[in-house]
């Protein structure tokens, strides 16, 4: 079961951070760029590579948004594909970002495609806006092969309350989607309580988050927005139980761009690359894990007073 995978691999590092690898070619380092020349669908891969190399013994999981590699064509989807592979060689847990939405005939190609096919990815982000029949035929792959899925709840992007914040009847939208959620999650309950569908609720709305976490008790939480996008470990502690389960928290930016502080970036190795990305990585999971510590002092302290 994708769930209990998920929570003992955040057991065993002692973190709930996933690299997330958006390779934008700008921000890929003249020490792999140059090596490769024209080649950019290998040098993404090499990229990705060196920052998965960095972080494997830190991380439970990687996140690949799937649009990066489609901007590069054929030679972009085969590094997807070999990022993939190499991040599943490494041990970890691979979410495809691909947040997919169609009738149910195409659902099943697209998780044909994603979850047995080329891609082979552990889980995947799905869009619910089609509604059930859209989100059925991956859920099937939930309960039968071990796969997992996030579906969008509330994003991290500034515009997300145009439509998720619409009142429905007497709650928001993303109230009512987190409902659906839970519901069609109740069945997939792992040995740690928690479920193979989650939801993607972005890092960047912790009232929200809060409000989220009482609706879906035992959904596992998918957390953009961290780092780049303004979010902090206080801003997910919400979102996690008192043994530091239920939730990831997924930082991109922040992790493959961390070398960008270095005197001279234009000039680091692939393994000062490494370095600043495994520092950036442990100082990630310290304030995360610190922010939930302090959260439980905080709520003892509350009952005691």
């Amino acid at each position: 079961m994708f769930a209990d995978r998920l929570m003992e691999s955040i057991k065993k590092k002692g973190n709930p951070s996933v690299l997330g690898l958006d390779p934008r070619p700008g921000m890929i380092p003249r020490c792999i760029r140059d090596v490769h020349g024209e080649d950019l669908g290998r040098a993404v891969f090499e990229f990705n590579k060196a920052l998965i190399d960095a972080v494997a013994d830190l991380v439970p999981a990687v996140k690949l948004q799937i649009a990066f590699y489609e901007a590069l064509g054929l030679e972009g989807l085969r590094a997807y594909r070999e990022t993939a592979d190499y991040a599943k060689e490494r041990g970890l847990l691979v979410i495809g970002d691909i947040k997919r939405g169609d009738i149910s005939s195409t659902a099943e190609a697209y998780r044909d495609a994603h979850l047995f096919g080329h891609f082979r990815c552990d889980a995947v982000t799905l869009n619910p806006f089609l509604g059930y029949d859209s989100v059925e035929p991956f859920l099937k792959a939930c309960s039968r092969d071990g796969k997992g899925v996030f579906i969008l709840v509330k994003t991290s992007n500034p515009s997300s309350g145009d439509l998720q914040n619409l009142k429905v009847g007497d709650e928001y939208l993303y109230q009512y989607l987190a409902g659906k959620v839970a519901e069609w999650g109740r069945d997939l309950l792992g040995k740690y309580g928690y479920s193979s569908v989650g939801a993607v609720v972005g890092a960047t709305y912790p009232g929200e988050l809060k409000v989220l976490r009482r609706i879906m008790p035992h959904t596992p939480l998918l957390l953009p927005g961290y780092g780049a996008q303004g979010a902090g470990g206080r801003d997910v502690a919400a979102a996690f139980d008192d043994k530091g389960l239920g939730a990831v928290v997924n930082s991109s930016r922040a992790l493959a761009g961390a070398y960008l502080r270095a005197e001279k970036p234009e000039c680091v190795t692939v393994e000062e690359f490494k370095k600043y990305t495994r520092d950036e990585a442990l100082r990630m999971r310290d304030d995360i894990t610190d922010a939930i510590k302090n959260r439980d002092i905080n709520m003892q302290g509350e009952c005691q007073s």
